[in-house]
């Protein structure tokens, strides 16, 4: 594959609206075990950056909350069977842990403001699940 530059991309942090900055940080701080890295302005927060294990998260406040909850945030792992233990008390499962014919173990749950949130792994097992999944 021929590229335009020779610069790597390093890091992808999506940046998503949502409703409550404090109802999402104690969502993912407590749920998923991510840290505040930073949040702004100092005053009255509307904008954080969550991070666990180098995946990096960005929130922001939205003024219409009807562009919230619109997509997916997907997290590997390196176990998503004790990820799915440890969440499956803390939030509603939708699907999974199953075993997708490309590969990958996963699970799925939603954030407060409706983000699907897939946690999911590669694996060499065979597929158990016969359904084609969204992804």
């Amino acid at each position: 594959m021929s590229r335009r530059y020779a610069a790597r991309l390093l890091k992808v942090s999506p940046r998503l609206p949502i409703r409550d900055l404090a109802r999402t940080i104690e969502f993912y701080t407590s749920v998923l075990d991510f840290e505040t890295s930073g949040s702004w302005p100092a005053d009255e927060p509307t904008f954080v950056i969550l991070e666990r294990d180098g995946a990096v998260l960005q929130f922001y406040v939205s003024e219409q909350s009807d562009h919230c909850g619109f997509g997916t945030i997907s997290i590997e792992t390196d176990d998503a069977r004790s990820v799915h233990t440890a969440l499956a008390e803390k939030v509603t499962i939708e699907r999974g842990p199953e075993v997708y014919w490309y590969g990958r173990r996963e699970f799925s749950f939603r954030d407060p403001d409706g983000y699907a949130v897939i946690i999911s792994e590669r694996t060499s097992d065979p597929p158990d699940c016969t359904e084609d999944s969204e992804l």
